[in-house]
């Protein structure tokens, strides 16, 4: 089939390349002209597709990255992967409401349309569908199909990747839902159908607010056992060892990446603009999450005053991590860029180390820890936002003054404090 996938971002460009790796023709439009110009020349910017996937797939004719909406012209299934992004914490649906009026222009009968991207429930039928009847003049459900398969893409995961993760698949009609199973069975082990449209957009934003609301427990749990002097840490192992009704989650700076700080969003929103009621649980889990940053600058704050009695302005930080997630370079929303912010705003001196960064976005490919000539000595604290593997913790347990540990991968010690 001619597959277009609209986005070629982390969600995207992964579904693009399987697509063409199982025997699709696909064009990924990319409608950002310096990224369609590194995917044409076999550089990919997602850690998830290699540069040798990206070129294999380019060298069959597989694959070809467009940002001309011409180029859409006969596709049989065009998935829409754009981004939902919050504005004035509002959700914002103009990327998905500009793809879906690029593609209306291109649909011909029998052709199928499916969005994946994240959203609050009756975004396909109320806001995707109107664009594409409008736009083509033609029906959904009878002319065209159009369906809703929620993306689960987890960036950095080498377990759990597209092909082997579960897919939820839905469709307007009976007959669109048929089509849409058809083309994911195709690029995906199992696939999960879906009774409607509503029920799989509701799936998708309450996975991410479980993650959201359980993160938000535990993180107000750290805060609880440090006032009381308990270690939250050891805590959870002991939970943990119940082999029914409890699930771990691990307290941390905060959340990041694409999902997290945004999916509830939309879910909590949407109650409350149509139906004008509050969804309590994900507020609140909102509030400590997106506090989260600040109390790890108070438990630093607290440190430099007690153990050395100075203050933050002034002090040099080092700040290991700028990613959301240890293992790759994903810095959407990451609250490790928070914390450095929140600090530099005291007037502390930072330097951010991250090695799956440029050095220009605070990162550092070659150097351990610190810049130029630094040694982790030179710094007053070293706080430890995200656990990437190539940070060396025995080194940093033993140069350091003070370590604070925001994700407890460091034993405890006299000189070593764990959130």
């Amino acid at each position: 089939m001619h597959i277009c996938v609209l986005g070629q971002g982390y969600v995207g460009l992964p579904l693009a390349v399987r697509a063409a790796e199982v025997g699709h023709t696909v064009t990924g439009y990319e409608p950002d002209r310096a990224r369609c110009a590194a995917l044409a020349a076999g550089s990919s910017y997602v850690e998830d597709i290699g540069d040798d996937r990206l070129q294999a797939v380019l060298g069959s004719d597989a694959y070809y990255a467009s940002s001309d909406p011409q180029d859409l012209k006969g596709f049989d299934v065009a998935v829409i992967t754009v981004p939902t992004p919050l504005t004035d914490r509002a959700p914002d649906l103009s990327c998905v409401r500009d793809a879906g009026r690029v593609l209306a222009e291109w649909i011909e009968p029998g052709a199928t349309v499916v969005l994946e991207s994240t959203t609050h429930p009756g975004t396909t039928r109320d806001v995707l569908v109107p664009l594409l009847e409008e736009g083509s003049g033609l029906v959904a459900g009878r002319d065209f199909h159009v369906g809703f398969s929620p993306e689960r893409i987890d960036p950095g995961n080498a377990d759990w990747r597209l092909e082997n993760t579960p897919k939820i698949v839905a469709g307007l009609t009976e007959g669109c839902l048929e089509r849409v199973k058809e083309f994911y069975d195709t690029v995906t082990d199992v696939t999960v159908p879906a009774s409607g449209l509503e029920e799989a957009e509701l799936a998708k934003v309450f996975e991410n607010t479980y993650r959201h609301v359980n993160i938000a427990l535990v993180n107000e749990l750290s805060r609880m056992a440090h006032t009381l002097g308990v270690d939250v840490w050891h805590t959870l192992e002991l939970a943990a060892t119940k082999p029914f009704g409890f699930t771990k989650f691990l307290p941390g700076p905060g959340v990041g990446g694409h999902c997290l700080p945004i999916d509830p969003v939309y879910l909590s929103h949407h109650v409350k603009a149509r139906h004008g009621q509050t969804f309590r649980l994900i507020e609140l889990a909102q509030d400590i999450n997106e506090s989260q940053p600040d109390y790890v600058v108070r438990r630093l704050q607290d440190a430099l005053s007690r153990r050395f009695r100075r203050s933050v302005h002034g002090a040099r930080v080092l700040a290991l991590g700028a990613a959301y997630k240890p293992g790759t370079s994903d810095a959407r929303q990451s609250p490790a860029v928070e914390v450095a912010d929140r600090l530099r705003a005291m007037g502390a001196d930072v330097t951010v180390v991250d090695p799956y960064l440029p050095v220009s976005d605070g990162g550092c490919r070659d150097i351990p820890f610190g810049a130029g000539t630094d040694t982790v000595g030179d710094f007053d604290a070293v706080v430890l936002l995200t656990p990437h593997g190539e940070f060396d913790l025995v080194r940093l347990a033993a140069e350091a003054a003070y370590v604070l540990d925001t994700r407890g991968v460091m034993a405890a010690a006299p000189h070593i404090e764990r959130l």
